[in-house]
């Protein structure tokens, strides 16, 4: 693993959207706006070391735009087989993966990933 790239942060935007019932389901794709925009602005608190984050978004959520700070990567299918693919495409860098989701933790864990819950990037 090469220490120096930036640890790549990919983020389960329905898992961590869905973490807190603010009524996110009324506008899914405003709340994966609202998570893209704390992150560009917070970046992954508590990490002074450069990251790299993508935020994967699905569903209703698809088509939410990049900003400078966060790339949004809109899954065509399954967002929990997107951000499996994308642990695969890092090609042994190091991964953290933002989610809840417990089969998810498992697949990408088994792939070198590193995990962590969606407190890590909420509020």
């Amino acid at each position: 693993m090469d220490e120096d790239t930036p640890l790549l942060v990919i983020v389960d935007g329905a898992n961590v959207v869905g973490s807190v019932p603010d009524g996110w389901w009324r506008d899914r794709r405003g709340a994966a706006e609202r998570l893209r925009d704390r992150l560009a602005t917070d970046g992954l608190p508590g990490r002074t070391d450069p990251v790299e984050i993508v935020l994967v978004v699905e569903g209703a959520a698809r088509g939410v735009e990049s900003v400078p700070g966060v790339r949004v990567d809109s899954a065509p299918g399954s967002g929990d087989d997107r951000m499996v693919e994308l642990v695969a495409e890092a090609g042994g860098h190091r991964c953290l993966v933002v989610t809840a989701d417990r089969e998810l933790r498992r697949r990408v864990a088994e792939l070198g990933a590193e995990v962590a819950g969606p407190r890590t990037v909420r509020p």
